[in-house]
């Protein structure tokens, strides 16, 4: 992503002025004729969104006013879109929006995903002066390589492909990383990520991806995504409209290594630990089956009533693998569930957790930095639907108990670390485009959970 946040530019510079409704009268008063005309002409109220590019005596831009409405400065995502190309500097927002959100929030709403175009579009700027740029980057970038992770088509992404990823990134902070491949999954006791994954081509074998970074010693943070890059079904194969947009199944992958960049690049103090088991569920004569009783890290065995509930099964194995650390939090992320979806719409990802305390301070969070978040609850009324006949569990649920997200998150919760423990099904998709947030890859809830971080560790 190129930076088109600045912190000094040459040339025309464009000044923006930021307006709520009640705002707009007084910011009219000072334009000339011409400028209230054109306002007047446009219909011009500060709704959240209008913009009104006031022109210069050659045609140009000479300022821009662009509407809040009565809410906050998560609007300005819609700005970058609505200019022409140049540079532009806010210079005049109201008090309670912090220059920092303005420009992430603009820089959030300049994402484009042109990797494929021949000619990608020069967007516009913005001078961000007073803002911590270097952070308001961070943060930008690791929400585009998020992005761009999910956007990218499987055989662009796949398990190689993002644990080149993770190794750039530890070695840009300094962390260390491990990757267990193959065959070696069984010698190292990951036995379920091996069954999802084994029956993938050669060149994608499954993986399990391992980064730690901080000071021994510092509360340990870890963060599970699930890394599926290309989601079949498996044997219970998908229909084609099912299967058609199972690229972002990584997309907890995605979203886990950018979360791990911002801590990393913010210097939090916490020993981090990352892992993103990374499989293709794929179809061959090697692919696991309905039927098949699986071994798992933690040693309880599960019984795969449909091979399409596999990222449920390669997080069992990696919540195990965490425990081992005795972390003082841990957070998983998964494109895990269609019913999440159905309860909340694709704009609203739920979390679930026992921990009253953490799900205040996630609400808290989220609201905070304007990154929607819901809580559903681990109804243990729901537990006895993973119940099997031959083995300790089972990856899909007896059809009676219907809450499917809810009971994702039960099955996960078997193997979770003792303690706080958060589980997050994202979506990572808008499948409509609007304004600050176009169709494709969408970054979820790991700004509200940067914010909880800093909150709890900062």
């Amino acid at each position: 992503m190129s930076d088109l946040i600045l912190d000094a530019a040459e040339g025309v510079i464009v000044p923006v002025r930021l307006l709520r409704e009640a705002d707009v009268e007084s910011a009219l008063g000072a334009l000339g004729q011409q400028g209230q005309g054109l306002a007047a002409q446009q219909e011009f109220k500060g709704k959240t969104g209008q913009i009104l590019l006031v022109p210069d005596a050659r045609g140009g831009v000479e300022q821009v006013l662009y509407g809040l409405g009565q809410g906050r400065g998560s609007a300005v995502r819609a700005l970058a879109a609505k200019l022409p190309r140049g540079t532009y500097e806010i210079v005049r927002k109201p008090e309670d929006n912090t220059e920092d959100e303005a420009a992430l929030a603009f820089a959030l709403g300049s994402y484009r995903f042109d990797r494929y175009k021949k000619k990608p579009d020069e967007r516009p700027r913005l001078l961000a002066r007073g803002a911590d740029v270097a952070a308001v980057r961070a943060m930008a970038h690791a929400c585009a390589l998020a992005r761009d992770m999910v956007n990218t088509p499987p055989n662009d992404m796949g398990p190689l492909q993002i644990e080149t990823i993770a190794r750039e990134i530890a070695e840009q902070h300094g962390a260390a990383i491990t990757v267990v491949t193959g065959e070696g999954l069984l010698e190292a006791n990951y036995p379920a990520v091996h069954a999802v994954g084994r029956a993938a081509a050669p060149g994608r074998e499954p993986r399990m991806i391992e980064m730690t970074w901080g000071r021994e010693g510092d509360p340990v943070v870890a963060i599970i995504g699930k890394g599926v890059v290309f989601d079949t079904g498996g044997l219970d194969i998908k229909p084609s409209a099912g299967m058609r947009l199972m690229k972002k199944d990584m997309g907890g992958a995605a979203h886990a290594l950018a979360l791990a960049r911002m801590v990393m690049a913010a210097g939090l103090p916490v020993r981090l630990l990352v892992l993103t088991p990374t499989v293709e569920n794929a179809i061959s004569g090697d692919a696991m089956r309905p039927g098949d009783v699986l071994d798992s890290r933690k040693g309880l065995t599960i019984e795969v009533g449909n091979t399409d509930a596999e990222g449920r099964l390669i997080l069992a194995d990696a919540l195990t693998r965490a425990a081992e650390f005795s972390p003082d939090l841990t957070l998983d992320l998964a494109t895990l569930t269609g019913e999440a979806r159905v309860a909340l719409g694709p704009q609203l990802p739920p979390f679930m957790t026992d921990d009253e305390e953490l799900a205040a301070a996630i609400m808290a969070a989220s609201e905070a930095v304007e990154d929607p978040l819901w809580r559903l609850p681990l109804w243990k009324g729901y537990a006895e639907a993973l119940e099997s006949d031959v083995a300790d569990l089972k990856n899909d649920p007896d059809a009676w108990a219907q809450a499917g997200a809810v009971t994702a998150g039960l099955f996960l919760q078997r193997f979770a670390p003792e303690g706080a423990w958060v589980h997050l099904d994202i979506f990572a998709w808008n499948p409509k485009g609007r304004p600050g947030y176009p169709a494709g890859g969408e970054v979820m809830a790991i700004r509200a959970l940067f914010r909880l971080l800093q909150d709890r560790y900062g």
